[in-house]
């Protein structure tokens, strides 16, 4: 197995990062290979999605999460900025792993598909990301 640790800068504001130029480098190794993609956000305010970034949907995920889960004091969790128990919420929404099979050394995504990193914890504007290989 190859596996490799990356940092995430995701700022001071809620955002959707999408990880396809960086899963391109980590996979770069492996051309023409099978196997499995594995990625892990290790962190208990973020998570992993498969989905068409660059058209609104980023904004729009972004969105309903605020409806689902309001920045305000309604949370039990109250360390942090004002909402932030939200945060330790949306790892139950949105995983924080990931599996995705890889054809030839790609992704197996579909035609508007990529991995994006979701994060509504301005508290912590950097994140981690560990990315593995399983050849098969």
């Amino acid at each position: 197995m190859h596996s490799e640790e990356i940092e995430i800068r995701t700022g001071r504001s809620e955002a959707v990062v999408d990880l396809t130029e960086q899963v391109g480098d980590f996979l770069r190794p492996h051309a023409g290979q099978d196997g499995l993609l594995h990625a892990w956000v290790p962190h208990a305010t973020a998570g992993l999605v498969v989905m068409e970034t660059g058209a609104g949907s980023d904004h729009d995920l972004l969105a309903a999460l605020r409806d689902l889960l309001p920045a305000d004091d309604r949370w039990n969790h109250r360390h942090g900025s004002t909402g932030h128990g939200r945060d330790h919420v949306l790892p139950a929404l949105l995983a924080p792993s990931m599996s995705v099979p890889v054809l030839g050394g790609r992704p197996a995504w579909g035609t508007w598909q990529s991995l994006c990193l979701v994060d509504t914890n301005g508290d912590n504007p950097t994140r981690r990301l560990r990315l593995s290989f399983l050849p098969g």
